[in-house]
């Protein structure tokens, strides 16, 4: 019976294929149709050819393979812009440059193509690959006419030149801010190094504002942002510590064409001013939706400034930068959110700020029971069997990192008995708690196949696995990075398995990931990314 007899035409059908679902009922099909955006058919090639009508795109998919499309929970999107515009910043990070002096040629191009006086700027060095932090003395060689900043890849540092630092009138007398520090020499001097909230004032005044950049140039690099997300497989992605005028950028964007799903994380600073506009988490559609408040408790696992309850492996008198924040204030802050009816999304990393987290969350709950919260602890990294058992006891999720390729050396900050429960995926996941998948883009590349090999495998780049008892299953990584993360935006009915009636939203790659070599996960290319049942990348 053809399709036009049964009333069933797809838009586009997809055969031959080998389908990994997520749907434990049927783990893997042959074929599915797409009608309306939605999945109509999920089964064999004859039941999809039954609904193959005069205007059905069909893909033959020769045998490849295809999953749910990627969603990463929490990443931050920015305004892509070459390197000589105003704005564009040198990428620091590695394989390349691989020593000081090869960071400090990057960025002399960079100078070579700005006016003298205005800031020359990087982003995601990592101290481990060159065995320690750039300081002012290696800036100063890139310039001492231009203020220079470089940030570390945790997001969480910065470096910046003398003239930076002149500019900003930070002297050895400088204090401290609170949930910050400036990094001093054996004579007290600064080194140009700035942690955490130290970071503000040299990023801010130590050079002329940095220039606005036009309408088009913003939407034109946020389109592009959004193209280089959905060449890797993304098909939805939390944008972390959006504002309200990401509403209106991303509407724009979408108007002008299919691109990659956002739920906007927005910064809690918005708070009062999204209740007085009467919306809550969940509100939009499915291409833009308003998600969880993004509130900062906590410092960064991979600069070593997380807060500990025991000292670093390699300081004995050294637990970390508290956060800024009192418990008070933080219970205060937390209470507002799951009052107003949000979804609240904690950055916090180690288990004397996570313990403080869950402290807030118990108390609110308490206040006003939530059965379906979902409230959410971001990246929560270096943890205790104790912290999980209360994680799972008040359904929080985990949105845990995935990241250990590029960041595995970091570890070695931590003591060797607390490696099992650093990023501790399949311990979570065994536990029956939710557990959401991100890159934390800029923060590691928003490369889904490389973030999951980086699941599978626990491996650094030189090659050591950590804590290889945390390593998941091929299965297991796809279901975070889909079904996971789907559930950690209350989107689970919607994304993250190939099923009817939810989104068609899926990716055709060029083998399958489980049937390779764990470590050559990261290079099955993305033939095709579909949103919607739309082709929105083909290689």
């Amino acid at each position: 019976m053809r399709a036009t007899e049964r009333g069933i035409e797809a838009d586009l059908a997809i055969v031959n294929a080998n389908i990994v679902t997520m749907d434990a009922a049927r783990p893997r099909v042959e074929a599915c149709a797409v009608k309306h955006a939605k999945f109509a058919l999920v089964g064999t090639t004859d039941e999809v050819n039954a609904a193959i009508g005069p205007q059905t795109k069909v893909l033959d998919a020769r045998g490849r393979t295809v999953v749910p499309g990627f969603i990463d929970a929490h990443l931050h999107p920015a305004p892509v812009y070459p390197l000589d515009h105003p704005l564009g910043v040198v990428d620091l990070r590695p394989p390349d440059p691989p020593t000081i002096e090869g960071l400090i040629d990057a960025l002399r191009e960079k100078a070579a193509l700005t006016a003298k006086g205005q800031w020359v700027r990087g982003s995601r060095y990592m101290d481990t690959q060159f065995g320690r932090h750039p300081t002012r003395e290696d800036l100063d060689r890139v310039s001492t006419e231009h203020p220079v900043l470089i940030r570390h890849g945790s997001g969480h540092a910065c470096v910046v030149n003398s003239l930076a630092l002149a500019t900003t009138g930070i002297t050895r007398n400088t204090p401290d801010p609170p949930g910050g520090a400036f990094e001093r020499d054996a004579a007290g001097e600064p080194t140009g190094v700035c942690w955490e909230t130290a970071a503000g004032p040299v990023s801010k005044d130590g050079g002329p504002p940095l220039p606005r950049p036009t309408r088009e140039a913003k939407f034109a690099g946020m389109r592009l942002c959004l193209e280089q997300f959905a060449q890797k497989g993304l098909t939805s992605v939390g944008h972390a510590g959006a504002g309200p005028d990401m509403i209106r950028l991303y509407t724009e964007l979408f108007a002008a064409g299919p691109a990659v799903r956002v739920n906007l994380m927005m910064s809690g600073g918005h708070l009062d001013k999204l209740k007085a506009l009467g919306l809550r988490t969940g509100f939009g559609n499915e291409w833009l939706k308003i998600g969880p408040i993004k509130v900062f408790h906590g410092q960064s696992v991979s600069a070593g400034t997380c807060w500990l309850f025991e000292p670093y492996a390699n300081r004995s008198d050294y637990y970390g930068i508290p956060p800024a924040r009192s418990q008070e204030d933080l219970d205060e802050l937390i209470w507002d959110i799951h009052e107003a009816g949000f979804q609240a999304a904690v950055h916090s990393n180690a288990d004397r700020e996570i313990v403080m987290v869950l402290d807030a969350f118990e108390k609110a709950l308490k206040k006003l029971p939530r059965p379906d919260h979902r409230h959410r602890i971001e990246h929560c990294s270096v943890v205790t069997q104790e912290i999980l058992e209360r994680i799972k006891a008040l359904g929080v999720v985990a949105v845990l990192h995935s990241y250990l390729d590029e960041y595995g050396a970091t570890v070695e900050l931590y003591d060797k008995k607390r490696w099992g429960l650093i990023h501790p995926n399949r311990t979570a996941l065994e536990m029956g708690i939710a557990v959401a998948a991100h890159s934390d883009y800029s923060v590691s590349r928003a490369e889904p196949l490389r973030r999951i090999q980086s699941l599978v495998t626990r491996k650094s780049m030189a090659g050591k696995v950590y804590a290889p008892e945390q390593c998941l299953s091929v299965e297991q990584a796809l279901r975070v990075f889909t079904l996971g993360s789907a559930y950690a935006a209350f989107e689970e009915g919607l994304k993250g398995s190939i099923e009817r009636g939810k989104l068609a939203d899926c990716v055709v790659l060029s083998a399958d990931p489980a049937a390779v070599d764990p470590d050559t996960i990261r290079d099955i290319a993305v033939e095709q990314t579909i949103i919607g049942g739309v082709v929105v990348h083909r290689a």
